[in-house]
Order: structure tokens, then C-alpha cells, then sequence
């Protein structure tokens, strides 16, 4: 089987009716997939508008289980065009005990894996500690019939630790569904936020040599403005493709997985590491 893979990208722009929301899900993953995608992943919680701008219990009605009328949509919706997905949704896993959830689904319409949110953020309009329970799958690869996915969410964009041990799970791919975007008020800081975090992504790539897709909402949903700018990035650090800050988009990139060995024999930087030295990592601070 060749190892080139073709990955589909959804951006969209969420509004405040959920049918239409997961309609223009799954006209994207319809999109991509015409467009020859064998992967597609969508944004986090497309579902629905972003709910973590405020802490708010009626925002806890949108959360449902897993297995459940969501995500056997999206495995129908895989099976039917014959593509590994990866879906984003807001788990209610238990009476009181929610998580920020991605599912990955194979080709014909089943599960192959679930991977919960590690790294849980509490700023100004993203409120997820008030929601979600931090995730307890661990960091992982799921095996699909088309590639060996890393399923990160979002704020794990930040944190080299968690691409790190994804990428030592065995993923090819580092996929980060996101919601990710500008505070009103802030604006002379708009560039400098966007640049981090897309340097962000790059480095994950570059140091692990693995592909690195993350996809993020457009549009305004209150004081918050989606930066877009969906991207995909090489083992390395090329990019790719890159979407729009302010439209939704469908892309599909291709990606031979043939450049993950190519990468690493010319930086070995997972040869080169110093496993024994390491220890530090699990001390909070200092060591101690």
C-alpha cells in the first residue's frame, strides 16, 4: 500500500443551531472526501459555538455519551465515504463527569480509538476547567487501516511533553482539532498570538518528524474572533497548507509518510535524547 496519504481539513464557522453545525460537518467530510481525502478531521467541538466563554450548567445539555447519537453519525458518515475520521464532541461519560473528547473512527464506520483531553485551560473565555474532567486515556497512537493517528486536542498544542509521547506511541500524524482565537480588547497582541502558537506546531513536527494537522474554527461566537488558519506541517517543518484566518475551508493535503524515516535519519533527534536525564519532567517544579 502506498504510503502517501490524503488528509482532509474542515474549518467552518459554527452558529448557534446544532443542525446546521453538523450538517456542514458532514458536507465537509463529503467534500473532502470527493476531493480524494483517505483522512479528514474536524475542528473541536463542531458540534456546536465554543462553550466555555462562560461558566454556564444550561451548556452542559449539549454534552452526550459516547457511543451515542453523535458519533454514530460520524461513523456512518465515514463508513459511507470511506474514510478515517476524526471527530471532536463534548463527552458526558457519567451524571456530572464530562470530558473534551476525540474519537477516531476507521473506514468502515468503527471505532478505533477515544482519546480525552489531557491538558485543560481556565483563561478568560475558555472556561474548560469548569466543564471538563482532565483526560485519563494517557497519551496514545491508534492504528487505523490508512495510518497510526495521534489524537491531541487543542490547548495540548502547547505542550512539547504531550506531542513527544504521542509521537513515541507510534503516530504518523499528530492531529489537533482546535477552537482557538482573539480576545476582543486585545488586539495589539492578535500577531504575536497567532505566531506562537503556529511556531508551536511547527516545532512539534520538527523535533518528533511527524506530520502535525491542526484544524480550528472561524467566524465570531461573542467576545472571541477564530483565528482559522487551519494548517498542515511536514516532519521537517514545512508547511504544507494553510487556511484562511476568517472563511471556512475545505483542504485536502498529501502526505507521504515515507519522509517521517527520511526526517528522522537526518536530525536524529530521538536517537540523540538523553532518556536517562530526563527524570526531572515529572517534578513540578525545581525537581522537587
Amino acid at each position: 500500500m502506498s504510503r502517501v496519504v490524503r488528509i482532509g481539513l474542515v474549518q467552518s464557522a459554527c452558529t448557534a443551531s446544532r443542525e446546521h453545525n453538523v450538517a456542514q460537518a458532514v458536507a465537509g467530510i463529503t467534500e473532502a472526501a470527493a476531493g480524494g481525502a483517505e483522512v479528514v478531521c474536524l475542528q473541536e467541538l463542531f458540534a456546536g459555538e465554543y462553550p466555555c466563554q462562560a461558566e454556564d450548567h444550561e451548556k452542559f445539555r449539549e454534552a452526550e455519551a459516547v457511543p451515542g447519537p453523535l458519533t454514530d453519525l460520524l461513523a456512518a458518515t465515514a463508513k459511507k465515504h470511506g474514510v478515517v475520521l476524526v471527530g471532536s464532541v463534548f463527552e458526558r461519560r457519567t451524571p456530572g463527569l464530562f470530558h473534551n473528547t476525540a474519537v477516531i473512527f476507521d473506514r468502515d464506520g468503527s471505532t478505533a480509538g477515544v482519546y480525552r483531553k489531557m491538558h485543560i485551560p481556565d483563561d478568560p473565555h475558555y472556561y474548560e476547567k469548569f466543564y471538563f474532567a482532565p483526560g485519563d486515556t494517557g497519551f496514545m497512537s491508534v492504528k487505523t487501516s490508512r495510518l497510526e493517528v495521534g489524537p491531541l486536542v487543542c490547548w495540548d498544542q502547547w505542550y512539547p511533553e504531550a506531542a513527544r509521547l504521542t509521537a513515541m506511541a507510534g503516530a504518523e500524524v499528530l492531529f489537533y482539532p482546535t477552537a482557538i482565537g482573539w480576545l476582543d480588547g486585545e488586539e495589539k497582541l492578535h500577531h504575536e498570538q497567532y505566531e506562537s502558537w503556529d511556531a508551536m506546531l511547527r516545532s512539534h513536527a520538527i523535533a518528533n518528524g511527524v506530520f502535525v494537522v491542526a484544524v480550528n474554527r472561524t467566524g465570531r461566537e461573542g467576545d472571541l474572533r477564530f483565528w482559522g488558519a487551519s494548517v498542515a506541517y511536514a516532519p521537517n517543518g514545512q508547511r504544507l497548507v494553510k487556511a484562511g484566518h476568517d472563511t471556512p475551508e475545505t483542504i485536502v493535503v498529501e502526505c507521504d509518510l515515507e519522509r517521517i524515516e527520511w526526517s528522522r535519519t537526518r536530525w536524529p533527534f530521538f536517537r540523540d535524547r538523553r532518556i536517562d536525564a530526563y527524570g526531572g519532567l515529572i517534578a513540578r517544579w525545581g525537581g522537587a
